[in-house]
This record gives structure tokens, C-alpha cells and sequence, in this order.
């Protein structure tokens, strides 16, 4: 199996430093975790020549024209958005609600109240972008259940100890694997918000698609719970903002799941639909896109 982004950005980290950092982000002011973040995403940088290169790819396929300068300034913010993602998930558990709302914006919310209106759950398609876990806890606080897949890591601590943090923000959390189809069915039924990140076909035997105008192939997993359950499936992109504490989501409409042929079909056109969603997410803040790992058959180590 390949492995994931969270497995190669913890070489050689164990658990117990996870849980250091965790309590240190938790102690520290805001604004001075905010500039420990920073530090810690120059020191990814420096000491990660080959998922620097390999961030340089997937950026350039965004747009074309970085190169030099601003191409080496985007690849250092992408590293120090995803030392922010750490720090503020560290410190997002002990928050109030009111301070995990001030800086929070959203646009399109009304379509996920809409969707699950019709009773068969709604399923959050997401790039590894921003910080997507505070968006889940505004969710949360707003009475809505949650359940997400995530990538399962090594060593299982150190999964069981993420997913135990995610639990306390109130979400179900599920590992990638062979149980994971019948747990998100039953959130469904239950007509929960399913969360499932999708910018990257961790098994590679997905589905084939042109993204960022190169073939590749992204999980049939949002696509074909929609078709075969009738939830709605809603592209959704999280960003960082300037303002401390500061996020904003952007929910967009659902992608068309009416049937017109057979279900690999029909699952092949939404996932191509799903593709350019998740490029206009992404191109709307490439620098906080956290994919750090091979993503096209054209990659380095794929």
C-alpha cells in the first residue's frame, strides 16, 4: 500500500513527541503558536528535499507559471499551512465554541441543511486543503453528527491517538479499510454528514480521471455512495485566513447524480465532475494544498 501523507511527515516521530507537541501547542498563547507553527514549517522545508520537489510538481500542474522565486515562496507556505493544520488540530479539542466561531466564515452553507432534508445523509468531498478539522468542529457545535474517513497510519498508537482527538471534537472516526463501507452506509442511513477526502487514490485502483489536465485516478468512494444511496455529494474546500483563528469554507452545489447508464459509468462521469470541482478548490488557495506525495503515474515514486 502506498504510504500515506501523515506516515512519511512522521518518520522517525513518536508517539509520546506527538503528545508533547500537542500539550505545547495547547499551553502556548495563540499568536506565539501561531509563530511556532511557522518555525516548524520552515524546518519540514529544509529537511524534506524530496516532498519539496514533489510539492513543486503538483503546484506547477495548478499553474503553469510558478517558477523561481514565487514558485519557491508557494512551496514554503504549503509547508507552513500544513504546520498550522498540526498546531491548531493539537489545540482545537480545548477551545471554547465561541472562539472556534469568531473567525469562522462559509459560504453555501444552505446547502448542506438542504440535502440532508431529504433523510439520506450528505457526503463532504474534500481536498487536503486548510484545516479542515475546524470546520468539522463548527459543524459539530451546530448539532450536526459527523463521521470521517481517514488514512490509516503507522504506528497504530499513533493512529489510535489521532483518531482519539478527532472523537474529541464529536466525530466518528473510521481507518481506510475493508470495514469502512458498511460504517459509512449506516451514517448515511442515519442521515449524517460523511466526510471523505478524495484528492488522492491512496490504493491506486480508482477511478480514471483528468486532473489538472493529466491523467491519474481518484477513489470511486464519494461518487458511488452517492448513486447508490441517494445521498448528496458536496465539494467542499477549507482555507486558512489572515485573521487569528481564521477559516473559511466554501460548500459547493451537489454534483449531478442522476443515473444515465450503467454504475461504473455513471460513477467514471461524477468522479471526472468531482475532478474539476476539487481544481477549483484547490486553485482558489493552492499554497495551502497539503499533498506531499506522489498523485499522477508520472510522479516520481508512484
Amino acid at each position: 500500500m502506498a504510504r500515506t501523507t501523515r506516515e512519511v511527515l512522521t518518520d522517525g516521530a513518536t508517539v509520546n513527541g506527538y503528545k508533547l507537541g500537542s500539550l505545547a501547542a495547547r499551553a502556548l498563547p495563540g499568536p506565539i503558536a501561531g509563530a511556532a507553527a511557522q518555525m516548524i514549517g520552515l524546518s519540514l522545508a529544509a529537511g524534506m528535499r524530496d516532498k519539496r520537489s514533489m510539492i513543486e510538481r503538483h503546484l506547477r500542474r495548478v499553474n503553469p507559471e510558478l517558477r523561481g522565486l514565487a514558485l519557491r515562496q508557494t512551496v514554503q507556505q504549503a509547508f507552513d499551512s500544513y504546520a498550522r493544520y498540526y498546531v491548531e488540530s493539537f489545540r482545537l479539542p480545548n477551545l471554547s465554541s465561541r472562539a472556534v466561531n469568531a473567525g469562522f466564515t462559509v459560504e453555501g452553507f444552505d446547502h448542506i441543511p438542504k440535502a440532508l432534508a431529504q433523510g439520506k445523509g450528505v457526503i463532504l468531498a474534500l481536498p487536503h486543503l486548510g484545516g479542515w478539522e475546524w470546520a468539522g468542529r463548527w459543524l459539530i457545535e451546530r448539532g450536526y453528527k459527523m463521521t470521517v474517513v481517514v488514512e490509516p497510519i503507522e504506528p497504530p498508537e499513533l493512529f489510535e491517538w489521532f483518531a482519539d482527538l478527532r472523537q474529541k471534537l464529536g466525530m466518528t472516526v473510521v481507518p481506510l479499510g475493508p470495514n469502512v463501507a458498511s460504517t459509512v452506509l449506516k451514517a448515511l442511513r442515519e442521515n449524517q454528514v460523511v466526510c471523505l477526502l478524495c484528492d488522492r487514490d491512496i490504493e491506486r485502483n480508482g477511478v480514471p480521471v483528468t486532473f489538472f489536465g493529466e491523467a491519474t485516478t481518484l477513489p470511486a468512494g464519494p461518487a458511488t455512495l452517492g448513486l447508490r444511496t441517494g445521498a448528496t455529494v458536496l465539494p467542499v474546500g477549507v482555507y486558512f485566513t489572515d485573521r487569528y483563528n481564521g477559516h473559511h469554507a466554501v460548500v459547493r452545489p451537489p454534483l449531478p447524480a442522476e443515473r444515465q447508464g450503467g454504475l461504473r459509468a455513471d460513477v467514471g462521469r461524477m468522479t471526472q465532475l468531482l475532478a474539476a470541482e476539487l481544481e477549483y478548490l484547490i486553485r482558489r488557495a493552492p499554497e495551502q494544498w497539503h499533498l506531499f506525495q506522489p498523485n499522477w503515474p508520472s510522479d516520481p515514486g508512484y
